[in-house]
């Protein structure tokens, strides 16, 4: 069963730093973009970064971009976000998630948008708050 699980929420400080993780489950990471996006309550969730299977290609939205940090370790098929800096702004549920990008480029491509992925884990919240 393909499963993917969240780790590393919880309660931090403005300013502070956490490391979430994704882990992979009945399947490897090795040929998946994957994803990090997060849900406030009342909005839409959002992408807030990804990375590519191959190369390692990364995306970061702009409210994110400096303090955050996506990185990949096939070995422990697992993925983490880095989050430095953090703001209440920040605080959201965070959600994993993993696709397969289509065409001969898929190895470099990596996908901002929730519609491309085929794959979700359950999510780990994030507050900010003093």
């Amino acid at each position: 069963q393909l499963q993917l699980v969240e780790s590393g929420g919880g309660l931090v400080q403005p300013g502070g730093s956490l490391r979430l993780s994704c882990a992979a489950s009945g399947f490897t990471l090795d040929y998946y973009a994957i994803g990090w996006f997060r849900q406030a309550p009342g909005k839409e969730r959002e992408g807030v970064s990804c990375i590519s299977s191959y190369d390692g290609s990364t995306y970061y939205a702009d409210s994110v971009k400096g303090r955050f940090t996506i990185s990949r370790d096939n070995a422990k098929n697992t993925v983490y976000l880095q989050m430095n800096s953090l703001k209440p702004e920040d605080t959201a549920l965070y959600y994993c998630a993993a696709t397969i990008p289509e065409g001969l480029n898929s190895g470099y491509l990596c996908y901002a948008s929730e519609y491309y992925y085929d794959h979700w884990g359950q999510g780990t919240q994030v507050t900010v708050s003093s």
